[in-house]
């Protein structure tokens, strides 16, 4: 347990940091373009859209063009799909409880974040730091609101050498629709209460909440920043998923169980959660303009893989339960096979992964421990048996897409 700090403890350990100083800087405050073609002015495109088309219609002949492609790709995600991220703003990290927890060989901490304009929003920050000197390479999860991590996750993770941060992300935005606004995410506490003129949805939200967490953790001598990794499951996942899209401060991305418009795939689907339903249930998560394209997915000018891509070269892995049906295990493997071949263009085929397990919709031990290799093998540079990239369903892919890498 998480035992009081004193108060001069307390006093001593109250920063102000400046947002987005890092190795490299997140996208951020894009703001909405004008001349974004109507949903039903896009063409149709009924197999996974090529990512190597370029904005005037061009395909991309080498990875020198790669830089500019992503960043159409990344107008494409959130003019379409999710909305644009506020701007970055100033963190405040206040600490207020320390503990050593000797079983465990760990320093327990808790933070109070403060972000957005005049640190508006409040967000608590649970670090567990491994005895020893560090920089250690750190792993963020948000689905604090959850629950905690269990202690065999915690236990195991501290005995390779990672350190732990977990955060609520439903305190950046809470997980519901807006009372007044119908379809919008509620907009009278959190991140829409500091940035009310936000077109976001609550998933790229919770993007900005990992993207403000990375903020804070940079200005720790303890965090590694060449060596951060994310996560999160279901909702959780698709947040983690966008946040390694638009971040490149990020080394490797780890969504669970995230299915649609998370490691899924909108148009390869197999008796699962779909575009239709998922923007009359939950609309609130995704950008208003993304519901113009139900009935119509062939006209979404992007697809998971999009996302992806946009990941490439750093490190991604998904994991995923077989027996989660509604998270389109299968679709899922068609978007990494999708994905990959971006990989290979750049050159970092070895660095995208997926990992199956059986079971149902849960993050549960056995995810964490294909995460743990994962980032063994990326981050820590260390031979592991276990193999990232064989597929277990039929290889469907030359259904799903017939273009290849330039």
């Amino acid at each position: 347990m998480e035992e009081p700090m004193s108060q001069h403890a307390i006093a001593t350990l109250s920063l102000t940091l400046l947002a987005g100083v890092a190795l490299l800087m997140p996208i951020a405050g894009c703001g909405a373009r004008s001349a974004v073609t109507e949903p039903d002015q896009l063409p149709a495109i009924a197999e996974l859209p090529d990512p190597f088309r370029a904005a005037d219609g061009h395909r991309i002949a080498s990875p020198a063009e790669w830089p500019a492609q992503r960043r159409h790709l990344l107008e494409l995600i959130e003019d379409y799909g999710y909305g644009h991220l506020p701007e970055a703003g100033t963190v405040t990290a206040t600490q207020t409880a320390e503990f050593h927890d000797q079983a465990l060989h760990a320093t327990r901490r808790t933070l109070v974040l403060g972000l957005g304009p005049q640190n508006r929003i409040a967000v608590h920050l649970y670090l567990i730091t491994p005895d020893g000197p560090g920089p250690f390479p750190t792993i963020i999860e948000g689905d604090r609101c959850w629950g905690s991590l269990s202690d065999a996750v915690v236990t195991e993770a501290i005995a390779r050498g990672y350190l732990l941060a977990q955060f609520d992300r439903t305190e950046v935005t809470p997980d519901r629709v807006d009372p007044v606004t119908p379809g919008r995410a509620d907009r009278s506490v959190g991140l829409y209460a500091a940035y009310p003129d936000s077109d976001g949805g609550a998933l790229i939200a919770w993007a900005w909440g990992y993207q403000r967490v990375i903020d804070a953790l940079l200005q720790r001598s303890e965090v590694d920043r060449t060596r951060l990794a994310i996560t999160g499951h279901s909702r959780g996942g698709k947040a983690t998923l966008l946040a390694g899209a638009l971040d490149e401060r990020i080394a490797l991305v780890a969504p669970n169980g995230s299915g649609c418009f998370g490691a899924g795939c909108e148009r390869q689907l197999f008796q699962c959660e779909d575009l239709d339903r998922i923007v009359k249930v939950f609309p609130f998560w995704f950008s208003p303009r993304l519901a113009q394209f139900s009935g119509h997915v062939e006209r979404l000018p992007f697809d998971q893989h999009t996302l992806k891509a946009l990941v490439a070269p750093r490190a991604l892995l998904s994991t995923e339960g077989l027996d989660d049906a509604w998270a389109n295990p299968r679709g899922t493997q068609i978007s990494f096979q999708a994905a990959r071949v971006v990989y290979r263009f750049l050159g970092a085929e070895g660095k995208i992964g997926i990992s199956y397990r059986p079971g149902k919709h849960e993050h549960n031990l056995t995810d964490w421990q294909a995460l743990l290799d994962f980032a063994d093998r990326e981050l820590c540079h260390k031979a592991v048996a276990r193999q990232f990239g064989e597929l277990h369903f039929p290889d469907e892919s030359q259904h799903a897409f017939t273009w290849a890498a330039p």
